[in-house]
């Protein structure tokens, strides 16, 4: 076993490409290598590297390799292309059980060997999601231009050239030296091993894995905050993206003008974000604090504070910019705003933001009557819908498009609207992600899922659903808003109802085309991967809907609840193997002469068992609809697990197939109705067990 190191030092990398480009050269350096038993991989990344690490086998071992050939007694131009094909003479050839065989040896192959050829055409054939040029003379590219590449198996270099016969890939080739922190340790050191190197790049102040580089930025944040009595507002992404920009990250801290502490937090967070790069705090009262944390790239002799004083200065000129904004909406109305949404498109098909504001008003009034608000709310959904989208048209979202719905709240508020109208117009994108809350307030719900609900019927009337991996109108995620909004909030609505409420909103030649049919299936299917993720019965939710979308989603739920917990029973294991025999018996015998339906003639019964289990389901299948019906699901999955004891009498004691004919068909009559009564529930046989 040998350790092999490939380091590929280069210009600054954007940080949202360094990860996938390192696992992508693992994965890629891996299946080059493959037949040297590739094992172990670790992949690094940073602002100027990628780099890799993994073990190796010290040689491809000899092989031979067979190719059989014509016939012995086949014609000779037959043997003599098979010889040219293959570069081979007639004293390489054998006879084997009458065939002529080309028996190619192949020697073993050293590792440095197989890598000095790999490595050259991994990197001209590399797929970085964009790459430039540089210099002149050469068509070589990458991300930024390369600087060095460092190729070490077991300490030793693996010399080897990037240049072709025709391009010299600027003079690049294989070494055994990289360098430190661009700024606080440039000179080039000699590598040895990849434990040596991350040791001595630490030493030069560069940090190469990422996680450890993460970590000490959000430590470092947390501790400035925690000396001004403060604490961070968590950033994930904020986090990844500075972890990318920075090769020894230090934490500072800087101030904020109290003048601009009167903007919306988070119209400040957003602008420091995506601007800057800085994290919001906040203090005790969770409120925003009147400081910024950030992150350098380097120690600083003053402890950073000629560098804290350059980021508040340049933090004073963003807020005036938004202060500008801000100042700047407020002096037109939300409501005066709405008519320029006529301006805007939506989509081509399906018209203006305005048309579809006046879709979502419309419905928005429907599912607050559904919801049985009242008449207030009702006028106060309707009022939030007309206004949701109007702060498309201020300057503050068109710089910062993440605050749309946010500032649409504060700019109702700031127009007079009630809390509620404001707090709905601020909710109706919520969630906005897997980890967002939900919106609680009555009007806010309405808005948020007429908001939703009209997107899906729109470009499921038009025909635009995703496939494949391809969401471009994120329907996926809107269909999982609509699903946890519903769940979250217990609303008993008929979603089905809805959907076609909302189409019917939709202009006349496409409110009944598309794939309009096709959208509660796809809500049934978004339904069952979300179960699926939190690890309940996601093949119960399928056996329910196999009779269609319950367009009551509590309801629905509830009943997959109650037949989970019955076939987590041991009746309920029973129940569900009988259930399947019965099905197999049926599935094959129907293959012969049915189907064997219809009701079962009790003049034909001969054995008490029979007489039993046709008594036990004629009693079950009307107390399980009654009880369906009334909603009383635990009820229907005891009456259903009761047929257990007599199913099993039954197939312990009677042969389905017997040979009277007459009396066969009528067993496998009864077996049907077993499903028959069943399906009542769901669908059997789509239960796994």
């Amino acid at each position: 076993m040998a350790e092999l190191l490939l380091v590929l030092d280069s210009e600054e990398i954007p940080a949202r490409m360094q990860e996938a480009a390192a696992k992508e050269l693992a994965r890629g350096l891996s299946a080059a290598l493959d037949g040297l038993n590739p094992r172990d991989a670790v992949p690094f990344w940073g602002p100027r590297r990628i780099a890799v690490s993994l073990n190796v086998d010290a040689e491809i071992p000899a092989s031979t390799k067979s190719e059989r050939g014509p016939r012995e007694s086949a014609p000779e131009q037959a043997l003599a292309g098979f010889l040219r094909k293959h570069s081979a003479i007639r004293d390489d050839l054998v006879l084997e059980s009458g065939f002529w065989v080309l028996n190619r040896a192949t020697p073993p192959v050293k590792a440095a060997e197989r890598i000095a050829q790999a490595v050259p055409e991994l990197l001209w054939r590399f797929p970085w999601p964009k790459s430039m040029r540089w210099g002149k003379g050469s068509n070589f590219t990458w991300v930024r231009p390369l600087r060095r590449i460092v190729c070490l198996l077991d300490g030793a270099l693996v010399p080897f050239a990037l240049a072709t016969d025709n391009d010299d890939a600027h003079g690049l080739r294989s070494g055994t030296t990289t360098e430190g922190h661009r700024f606080m340790a440039p000179e080039p050191f000699e590598v040895t091993s990849a434990a040596q190197w991350q040791r001595e790049l630490a030493e030069r102040k560069v940090v190469v894995d990422a996680t450890e580089r993460a970590d000490r930025i959000v430590s470092g944040v947390a501790e400035q905050a925690q000396k001004a009595g403060l604490k961070l507002v968590p950033d994930v992404g904020l986090v990844d993206e500075v972890a990318g920009l920075t090769e020894w990250p230090v934490a500072l801290l800087g101030r904020i003008d109290d003048a601009f502490m009167d903007l919306p937090p988070e119209v400040m967070q957003v602008s420091m974000r995506i601007n800057q790069r800085y994290f919001a705090l906040r203090d005790a009262q969770d409120k925003a604090a009147p400081f910024f944390s950030f992150v350098a790239n380097m120690d600083f002799a003053d402890g950073g504070a000629l560098t804290i004083a350059g980021n508040e200065r340049v933090l004073r000129a963003r807020f005036a910019d938004a202060r500008h904004f801000w100042d700047l909406d407020r002096k037109i109305k939300l409501a005066d705003r709405v008519g320029a949404l006529d301006a805007v498109t939506f989509h081509a098909k399906l018209g203006s933001q305005g048309a579809r504001v006046a879709r979502i008003e419309k419905l928005a009034a429907e599912i607050a009557r559904a919801m049985a608000l009242s008449d207030q709310q009702i006028v106060e959904a309707a009022r939030a819908a007309r206004l949701a989208k109007a702060d498309l048209t201020t300057g503050m979202v068109g710089e910062f498009p993440e605050l749309q719905g946010v500032m649409g709240g504060y700019y109702a508020r700031h127009d007079g609207e009630t809390e509620n109208v404001a707090q709905a117009v601020a909710e109706h994108y919520m969630p906005r992600g897997l980890n967002d809350d939900t919106p609680r307030a009555p009007v806010s719900v309405a808005v948020a899922l007429a908001d939703r609900i009209d997107l899906l019927a729109a470009f499921f009337a038009i025909g635009e659903t995703p496939s494949g991996s391809g969401d471009p109108y994120g329907l996926r995620r809107a269909a999982l808003g609509v699903i946890r909004i519903i769940r979250d909030n217990g609303l008993r609505l008929d979603l089905n109802g809805l959907f076609g409420q909302a189409a019917a909103n939709l202009p006349a030649n496409l409110s009944e085309g598309g794939e309009l049919p096709a959208l509660p299936s796809f809500i049934a299917e978004r339904l069952r991967v979300q179960l699926r993720n939190e690890g309940e019965r996601h093949d119960v939710l399928a056996a329910i809907l196999a009779g269609g979308l319950d367009g009551d989603l509590v309801r629905l739920l509830a009943r997959t609840e109650a037949l989970a917990r019955m076939l987590g029973s041991e009746d309920g294991v029973n129940l569900l193997a009988a259930s399947k025999r019965a099905a197999n018996i049926l599935r094959i015998e129907n293959k012969k002469d049915g189907p064997h339906d219809g009701v079962p003639d009790p003049a034909l019964y001969v054995q008490d068992e029979e007489r039993a289990l046709a008594s036990a389901l004629v009693d079950a299948h009307t107390t399980i609809r009654v009880a369906l019906v009334e909603e009383r699901f635990t009820d229907a999955m005891r009456d259903a697990a009761a047929l257990r004891p007599t199913l099993d009498r039954f197939f312990d004691a009677v042969t389905v197939n017997d040979p009277e004919p007459e009396r066969r068909r009528n067993r496998l009559r009864l077996l049907n109705r077993i499903g028959e009564t069943l399906a009542e529930i769901a669908d059997f046989g789509q239960i796994e067990g």
